[in-house]
C-alpha cells in the first residue's frame, strides 16, 4: 500500500488555480482492474483507489504518512513557464508572419 503525494495540476478548462494549491495523497492500486463480462465496465476490488486526502502543506502529508506507517512517494511539482506577451506584440515588426485581417 504505497501512497503518492503530489500537487495536482490545474484543469485545462480552468483559468484560475482553484484546487491546485493543496497537496493530494492517493494510494497506488494493489489489485489490477478487471473488465466485467456483462456490461464491459472496468472495476476493481481495491477500495483505497477511491480515497483521496488533501493537505494544506507537503509537510502535513508527509507527517500523516509517517505517523500511519504508510510508505510514500513524493512528487515535486514543476513550475509553469511563463511567457510574457503583450497585445502590441501582434503588430511588431519582428513578428514571424505579417498581420492581415
Amino acid at each position: 500500500m504505497t501512497a503518492r503525494i503530489y500537487k495536482p495540476a490545474k484543469n485545462a478548462m480552468q483559468s484560475g488555480k482553484a484546487k491546485s494549491r493543496e497537496w493530494q495523497l492517493d494510494y497506488e492500486p494493489e489489485q489490477p482492474r478487471t473488465i466485467e463480462p456483462l456490461m464491459g465496465w472496468t472495476s476493481s476490488g481495491d477500495m483505497k483507489q477511491q480515497l483521496t486526502l488533501r493537505f494544506h502543506t507537503k509537510e502535513d502529508a508527509v507527517a500523516y504518512c509517517e505517523r500511519e506507517g504508510i510508505p510514500y512517494q513524493l512528487l515535486e511539482p514543476k513550475e509553469p513557464v511563463r511567457r510574457i506577451a503583450a497585445y502590441s506584440d501582434n503588430f511588431a515588426f519582428r513578428r514571424g508572419e505579417p498581420w492581415t485581417h
